[in-house]
């Protein structure tokens, strides 16, 4: 989608945290500052944005100087870390107010860092934050295990970034599916 500057939004892809938690691998399309960063993840999206729903389960205000909030977001595979401040201040605001346990939808980057013992942790900086209903999670767990099964059937080609995925992480296809298998029974229990 572009606007009048001729800007493109990066499409937000759906992951579940299980496979957010497992992505390390950073890349970079151009040279400059303002070059799109990407994270390459083990089924082979090249997330630049992410889109999640899932249950608030905690949330804290982390700053110092001025409300920074981290939140902890579970779908069925696992938690993603969140986070919005002063630069993201409606995601902020809507942290803020919600009183886990709520559903909660989130569009945002993803973000690495690397312990000093070399771990690396990944969360998502929130773009935007809505509550959402338990519907519109069940929708949301569909999709992303949609979407993750054809980025595992697109892991035996040769895009480029598939091709990324398997030489970095070594994809294991079995343990994918069965994560996604998961997932669809846990909104088909509800």
């Amino acid at each position: 989608m572009a606007d009048n500057n001729g800007f493109t939004r990066e499409v937000a892809h759906r992951i579940f945290a299980a496979e957010l938690k497992e992505s390390n691998l950073q890349a970079k399309e151009g040279q400059d500052q303002y070059s799109p960063q990407y994270l390459i993840t083990p089924t082979g999206a090249k997330c630049n944005r992410v889109f999640i729903v899932g249950t608030l389960t905690e949330k804290e205000d982390v700053g110092t100087d001025s409300e920074f909030w981290r939140g902890r977001i579970v779908d069925p595979t696992g938690a993603f870390f969140v986070t919005a401040g002063q630069y993201q201040p409606e995601a902020a605001q809507v942290l803020a107010k919600t009183t886990p346990p709520e559903f909660i939808a989130v569009i945002g980057k993803p973000t690495t860092f690397t312990t000093k013992e070399g771990n690396v942790l990944t969360s998502i900086r929130a773009e935007s934050m809505h509550v959402v209903d338990a519907a519109t999670r069940d929708r949301w767990v569909v999709d992303a295990a949609m979407h993750t099964a054809k980025r595992l059937e697109k892991l035996a080609g040769s895009e480029p970034a598939a091709m990324k995925a398997k030489e970095h992480y070594s994809t294991n296809v079995d343990a994918y599916k069965a994560m996604v298998a998961q997932a669809l029974e846990s909104v088909r229990a509800r």
